[in-house]
């Protein structure tokens, strides 16, 4: 794979020293289960990064697995804000360097607080976002959790 063809996410883990494998999907992705299946993963091994706005240019992403839904209580709880809101496509890339939808811990563009959701960590292998559209970084749990170091772990899924 050539330099260019290698996504940001896979570049950032490998400077880290982090085991990892790229898998390119063959056309579009529209779903965490259509991603899972192609990838021979259950969708509660995709982990999806998602970015809140909790103040002026202030902002945090939260990691959790599958299609499992953040409680906004629990969040605003956990956080001490009474008001926060997803943060919008333009705020994701400034922040992140990602467009939504290819969104990673790693490689980010400003450095984040990161949440991660009890559910990351039920599963040994897990797939995230590489920085690219309709691509995924496959990897070990125990090396997500290395490569994040020190993070908050907590429980913000909404019950079911």
């Amino acid at each position: 794979m050539s330099e260019q063809n290698i996504p940001p996410v896979s570049r950032a883990l490998t400077e880290l020293g982090v085991p990892h494998r790229v898998f390119r999907h063959a056309g579009k992705i529209t779903s965490v289960e259509q991603a899972a299946a192609e990838r021979g993963q259950s969708p509660r091994q995709v982990v999806r990064s998602i970015v809140f706005r909790i103040g002026k240019g202030e902002y945090v992403m939260a990691l959790i697995a599958g299609t499992g839904q953040i409680s906004w209580q629990l969040l605003r709880k956990y956080l001490g804000q009474s008001r926060l809101t997803m943060a919008k496509p333009d705020e994701v890339l400034a922040v992140t360097g990602y467009v939504r939808g290819t969104v990673s811990p790693f490689g980010l563009k400003t450095p984040l607080r990161i949440l991660v959701d009890e559910s990351v960590l039920a599963q040994d292998e897990v797939s995230l976002g590489s920085g690219e559209r309709n691509v995924g970084i496959i990897m070990r749990r125990a090396d997500l959790m290395n490569a994040l170091g020190k993070v908050e772990i907590v429980r913000l899924a909404a019950e079911v």
